[in-house]
């Protein structure tokens, strides 16, 4: 198990989080220093040097606000051409704006912060920097231990569109050195804020307060996060690809393609693609978070992971495991010593489609609720034909009974969730199979853990998911338990249709997606994921 305490290390800028395990959540720390040598910086030309392609080099980097500047790293060439590297500075201390240029590519030579961490609230210290990233542009890591992290009191502003999505990829990709079974290539996309978590770094510190702060895990610089700002803002990231993350730094200690950790509800999350993470696809470390429209492809531990107290609400997710490769759908929790801190856990998920094709973690199942989680899932589809569906741990977990001293809202809840399972349909720890069972509650609220999936294209609903009456999803808006709004108002949309792509003619997810053999999103969009959009 991994303690929970405060982690101050030394070394260079670097950082990861774990997958969550049975009792070992990704935490603050690991117990002692982690001293990471990154891998040298590579050259800006590889060898050999691959040939063809169209793009040719921008003639030189961009003016940004900050006085640091871009540094001009000169080219890299891969299949799709020759391209100017210009790379951001270690911290950016001022508002800048990564603007589109053709044969341009951003290169993150490290860990990068945005802005200065002004502490637990706001204050003078604040830095109040924002990095505006324009439509197209593409981000690279040029190490294995390069990441982006946006510091408390600072925002991200990478709002692309269905036609130019931004996209935070690996070099290997700018290479042309990917297959579909590549991954862990660079860190990832780290936002931390100022909303309420528990498992607090401090002993002695009250859950949900400014006292209660963690430190990134890996991180070899601070990288805190907590506060009590429920609604805090982080920025916006919207139509945005996050391909190949999930660096491991030392043991178990890798990203996800997207953390956040103590964000807060002012900040705005929409299409956002995961391709092939080698940890999560979505890790959610406490906060208030709302995110819509999630296309999670390929990462090899779990996909919508949530912990340390997070209020959240997720509505149209697109999850699809590749072949012999992943762990959990979903994995909510907090650590097993901790579970009765509160904030609980409070996740709302509607409009979902998971396709799992493998377990070889510790989920032991497609879901996995556990820590004393409170959840609620409405029109989903589950397809995993050869593993249990479910899996539920401790009673506290499957408590019946609200009780606003402790803030347990009540059992787990299904509507509308159709499932394909394996012989073995439920698990249980601390509960039996049975107990489990019970929870899902097959053939009431249109639940079916026996249902055949007709899916179209991997995630397209067919008859048999038509079929299927629908829950009216925008009940669950606004609803309001121990002082603390669980849903903003009008989050949820109303949906004749369970799963997440009601039928062809739903086409949310195209245009700013790329393809992989997991699964092909259409023709209109950037492509391979193994190569660059050059658009």
């Amino acid at each position: 198990m991994k303690n929970i305490q405060g982690l101050f290390l030394v070394g260079c800028s670097a950082l990861a989080l774990a997958g969550c395990g049975p009792s070992d959540i990704a935490s603050p720390g690991t117990g002692g220093n982690v001293i990471i040598t990154p891998a040298p910086t590579p050259t800006a030309t590889p060898t050999p040097t691959p040939t063809g392609g169209t793009v040719t080099p921008a003639s030189g980097c961009p003016t940004i606000a900050d006085p640091q500047g871009l540094t001009d790293a000169g080219t890299i060439t891969g299949p799709t051409g020759t391209w100017r590297v210009c790379s951001l500075p270690a911290r950016i201390n001022r508002s800048i704006t990564l603007t589109k240029v053709p044969g341009l590519l951003y290169q993150l030579p490290g860990r990068v912060d945005v802005g200065t961490d002004g502490g637990p609230t706001a204050s003078s210290a604040d830095s109040n920097v924002t990095l505006t990233i324009e439509p197209g542009v593409i981000v690279y890591g040029g190490t294995g231990v390069s990441w982006l992290h946006v510091n408390r009191g600072n925002k991200i502003s990478a709002v692309g569109t269905a036609t130019a999505p931004i996209v935070f990829t690996s070099r290997d990709n700018v290479l042309g050195l990917n297959t579909d079974s590549s991954s862990g290539q660079w860190g990832g996309v780290v936002l931390s804020g100022r909303a309420p978590i528990t498992d607090c770094s401090a002993s002695g510190a009250t859950p949900g307060t400014t006292a209660c702060e963690r430190q990134t895990e890996g991180a070899t610089d601070p990288a805190i996060y907590g506060g009590a700002t429920a609604n805090d803002n982080s920025g916006r990231m919207s139509y945005v690809q996050i391909r190949y993350s999930g660096y491991v730094l030392s043991g178990n200690s890798e990203l996800q393609s997207l953390t956040l950790q103590g964000v807060g509800s002012g900040t705005v999350l929409d299409h956002i693609q995961s391709v092939n993470s080698s940890d999560d696809a979505i890790e959610v470390f406490g906060g208030r978070v709302n995110m819509k429209r999630l296309v999670l492809v390929g990462a090899e531990d779990d996909y919508l992971d949530t912990d340390t107290g997070v209020k959240a609400n997720f509505q149209y997710v697109i999850g699809v495991q590749r072949q012999g490769i992943g762990n959990g759908m979903i994995e909510a929790d907090s650590d097993n010593a901790l579970d009765g801190q509160t904030p609980r856990q409070n996740v709302n998920l509607a409009n979902f489609t998971f396709i799992h094709r493998n377990n070889t973690g510790d989920t032991s199942a497609a879901m996995l609720l556990r820590g004393g989680t409170d959840y609620t899932m409405v029109n989903g589809v589950v397809s995993a034909p050869n593993y249990p569906c479910l899996r539920v741990s401790r009673t506290q977990t499957a408590s019946v009974t609200q009780d606003a001293a402790i803030d347990e809202f009540g059992a787990p809840r299904f509507r509308s969730v159709a499932m394909q399972c394996g012989t073995t349909k439920y698990v249980g720890s601390s509960l039996t199979a049975d107990q489990v069972a019970a929870l899902f509650g097959s053939g009431s609220n249109n639940n079916n853990d026996a249902f055949t999936p007709t899916l179209a294209s991997v995630f397209i609903n067919g008859a048999n998911e038509s079929a299927v009456a629908a829950f009216d999803a925008a009940t669950l808006n606004g609803v309001t338990f121990n002082g603390i709004t669980l849903t903003p108002a009008g989050f949820f949309t109303t949906t004749n249709y369970i799963g997440a792509v009601k039928d062809a003619a739903d086409t949310w997810y195209q245009g700013w997606t790329c393809n992989s053999t997991a699964a092909s999103f259409g023709s209109g969009n950037t492509g391979l994921c193994t190569s660059l959009p050059t658009n």
